[in-house]
């Protein structure tokens, strides 16, 4: 297929996509678990590997669906074997570092391979197999690092395993450059408008996957006033995050991708932007069930940084994304953060129900504020204001 014919076609995001998001997104209550049993520096440096894992294979496959042609047999059939491994792996993450490493490694491994060599074979351009001969290189570097990694014991286990988690993150983020050899994203047909929607409706999914692991929180919990309080408010804070680019931030990115002569570019950023933004909504979920354990009993720095720090990642993510890439909207976002990191600081010795409901002022503040600042930036694209 020519450039161009492969250019012309702009697909809907398909069931089999959707499909996929669901099993990925499984793992956002995975590695809730992991990190609620493992509470301390470790379990969070342990849980920030695995999700690197999960959303490297994530993004890869994805990108492959689109740049692909989800449409096409031979790529439906990749998406489809990325659905099996992934869904084996997902599931071993609370056993990753315990007694099942080569369980979470070997899908993960056979992921990276399968995804990057058929790419480098059977995408439809040349400038596009070359590019996947490049990631295939980046993961002839991470793929042994997960392998010894998986050899050692749980000690050195987590320092093998961040290098090779370090090395797929720095490949997504950077779009695998070798020496002399880089993405030009001029250079790529893309259908950047169908990676928009998946980006939306996967932010959806882990949105709607951290709302079922508060609700196990909230079942597991005795039926009293503080309980009750605690869970609204935890459901409050998600809505407001879900409004935070929901609230007319989505179609700013729509505008923004579909106005920029580099669409590749953006995307990327915004793909990029998942790995914190998933972090946040972990830490969230963390946060929310150890308030919703114990309402009224004593704040702690653990609870402050999981309750504030989570919703912080979240919407600095969304700060850095709008800062560079349209120049507007991130002011609000940012002072949002600041004043979230002052209210941790505060609620330190507070009751974690009252750390819950401050959460909520300054998340519903932001929600406020954003819907006139959302407005006014489309406002300005839809009359041709640079951005």
């Amino acid at each position: 297929m020519s450039s161009a014919s492969f250019a012309s076609v702009r697909r809907s995001v398909a069931p089999l996509e959707l499909f996929f998001d669901l099993v990925f997104v499984f793992a956002i209550g995975q590695l809730a678990e992991h990190l609620l049993h493992e509470l301390s520096w470790r379990g969070a440096a342990e849980t920030a590997v695995m999700l690197v894992a999960v959303l490297s294979t994530w993004a890869l496959t994805s990108f492959d669906a689109t740049f692909l042609d989800v449409a096409r047999p031979r790529t439906r059939w990749l998406v489809l074997a990325v659905m099996g491994l992934g869904l084996f792996m997902n599931a071993q993450i609370p056993h990753a570092f315990a007694g099942r490493p080569w369980a979470f490694v070997i899908p993960l491994v056979a992921i990276l391979l399968l995804v990057d060599l058929a790419a480098a074979v059977t995408a439809p351009t040349p400038v596009l197999r070359r590019h996947y001969r490049r990631v295939t290189a980046w993961a002839v570097v991470s793929v042994p690092l997960w392998l010894v990694g998986a050899a050692m014991d749980h000690g050195p286990r987590l320092a093998w395993w961040a290098a090779a988690a370090a090395v797929d993150m720095l490949g997504v983020w950077l779009a695998h450059p070798l020496p002399r050899d880089r993405l030009s994203s001029r250079d790529l047909v893309f259908d950047a408008e169908h990676m928009v929607e998946r980006i939306r409706l996967f932010i959806i999914i882990q949105l709607g996957e951290t709302v079922l692991t508060i609700g196990t929180a909230i079942s597991g919990a005795p039926v009293d006033a503080a309980t009750v309080t605690a869970g609204l408010g935890v459901f409050v804070a998600l809505v407001c995050l879900c409004a935070s680019y929901f609230q007319g931030g989505e179609d700013i990115l729509a505008r923004h991708v579909a106005t920029t002569p580099d669409k590749l570019l953006p995307v990327r950023r915004a793909v990029s932007g998942q790995y914190p933004t998933l972090a946040g909504l972990v830490a969230l979920a963390v946060g929310a069930e150890l308030a919703i354990s114990h309402p009224t009993g004593h704040g702690s720095t653990t609870l402050s940084l999981l309750l504030f720090g989570g919703p912080i990642l979240y919407v600095i993510t969304q700060a850095w994304w709008y800062r560079a890439s349209t120049g507007q909207a991130w002011v609000a976002r940012l002072l949002a953060c600041l004043a979230l990191a002052l209210a941790g600081a505060v609620t330190l010795r507070l009751p974690p129900l009252a750390s819950v409901l401050i959460l909520d002022l300054v998340l519903i503040a932001l929600v406020t504020t954003l819907r006139k600042v959302h407005q006014r930036v489309l406002t300005g694209m839809t009359a041709g204001t640079p951005t």
